[in-house]
């Protein structure tokens, strides 16, 4: 049987299956920057892919995400035709499911090692209440955006013992005046550098009274092979900004 040929609309995606079983992936996303040297048509980026592009690659299976792309282009794909495999991350354990669906389900793939390692990673996370307190987490600034109820990256950081200040906020990426998020009473400032790309000259200066976490942002926010080391090495930025 042959493999399937898969296009990838979802960085996280793109370098689980890439990693899973290279050449699999003929067609990605300008923004799957995973694995390293990936040598695969692009066909733009999640939110504007080249319909007729991904058409062309004539894949078996185009896997998105129903927060990271559209509903229109999904639409447009299937009515050209193909067959389109949605994902939905909000939390860790959604994360594992999904995975396992996309490599066994959808690539046909055996379930890989990283998984299972991951899994383990993730199941040996310990943390006595809340040690490294409140947190307000910006995602975006101009204007300031922060990660509020039900997402992937707030629940990665719970397991972690970090509460998320806006974790019970009406929407799930609320903009947040600046004076606002200095006053709501947060021990820790956690910048990404992405979608965002908070730096140690850009973001910390906005929230002078708070220890600034700068973590990697495919670890907080990606849900694939960095699921691995993820939890030491978020733990490690957390605790590092917390002393």
């Amino acid at each position: 049987m042959a493999s399937p040929r898969v296009v990838s609309l979802v960085p996280s995606l793109t370098e689980a299956v890439a990693v899973t079983a290279p050449g699999l992936v003929v067609g990605a996303t300008d923004w799957c920057t995973h694995p390293a040297g990936l040598d695969v048509v692009r066909i733009g980026g999640t939110k504007n892919p080249d319909v007729p592009a991904i058409v062309a690659l004539r894949p078996d299976l185009v896997i998105a995400n129903e927060e990271e792309n559209r509903e229109q282009d999904l639409a447009a794909l299937r009515a050209a035709g193909l067959e389109v495999l949605v994902t939905e991350v909000r939390d860790l354990e959604q994360a594992f499911t999904e995975l396992a669906r996309v490599l066994v389900e959808g690539c046909g793939l055996t379930r890989p090692h990283w998984l299972d390692e991951a899994r383990r990673a993730w199941d040996a996370v310990a943390h006595p209440g809340e040690p490294f307190g409140t947190a307000v987490v910006p995602i975006w600034r101009r204007p300031w955006m922060v990660l509020g109820r039900d997402t992937f990256a707030g629940d990665v950081l719970s397991r972690l013992g970090v509460r998320n200040v806006y974790a019970d906020h009406a929407e799930r990426y609320p903009r947040i005046r600046l004076d606002e998020l200095n006053a709501a009473g947060a021990d820790l400032v956690v910048l990404p550098d992405e979608p965002y790309r908070f730096t140690p000259d850009d973001g910390p200066e906005a929230f002078p009274a708070l220890p600034a976490a700068l973590v990697d942002g495919r670890l907080l926010t990606w849900y694939g092979p960095s699921l691995v080391e993820a939890p030491a090495a978020l733990s490690g930025v957390l605790r590092a900004a917390c002393r």
